[in-house]
């Protein structure tokens, strides 16, 4: 298990060429993909995604941003927070600590995190520590919005 590293991935057409085999490849990516067609510097684009490869493969991956304070409206007392998006293990790496060791990786920044579980993904967040936010119909507009916090940090109470 310890074998497993978390790298942060480049932006270029290797990694959204490996994108292509995840569930989840969408919008985002094929947006990125238009960018990057227009001018690409190779392995040197700012990136939010974080990855897992087994040998040269890519088989866990998820994307990372760092959210400021003056946006908090999850967490007490309001501060920067991550908000963790597409986390994604292939099938066949699956329950063998791959999403374990990114949402580990995560939580090494000691910032709360938010996220949005995919269906049928909630057990898996709970392993992990996770809870469900206070549902706040302004604020979580129709999402249902799993955090994390670190200690000192606790849920602000939504407002009525």
């Amino acid at each position: 298990m310890d074998t497993i590293q978390v790298q942060k991935l480049v932006v270029n057409f290797k990694t959204l060429e490996e994108f292509k085999r995840f569930k989840e490849y969408g919008n985002q990516e094929l947006s990125m993909l238009e960018d990057l067609q227009s001018n690409i510097i190779e392995n040197d684009s700012v990136s939010p995604f974080y990855g897992v490869y087994y040998g040269n493969a890519l088989v866990a991956r998820m994307s990372l941003y760092q959210v400021s304070s003056r946006y908090d409206d999850y967490f007490e007392p309001p501060q920067d927070y991550v908000e963790l998006w597409k986390l994604e293990v292939l099938p066949d790496y699956r329950n063998k600590g791959y999403g374990k060791k990114l949402v580990d990786f995560a939580k090494s920044f000691q910032l709360p995190i938010k996220t949005n579980p995919r269906i049928n993904s909630h057990g898996f967040w709970e392993k992990m520590g996770f809870q469900k936010a206070k549902y706040d119909m302004e604020r979580d507009l129709g999402e249902n919005p799993l955090i994390w916090t670190p200690n000192g940090v606790s849920e602000k109470t939504p407002s009525s």
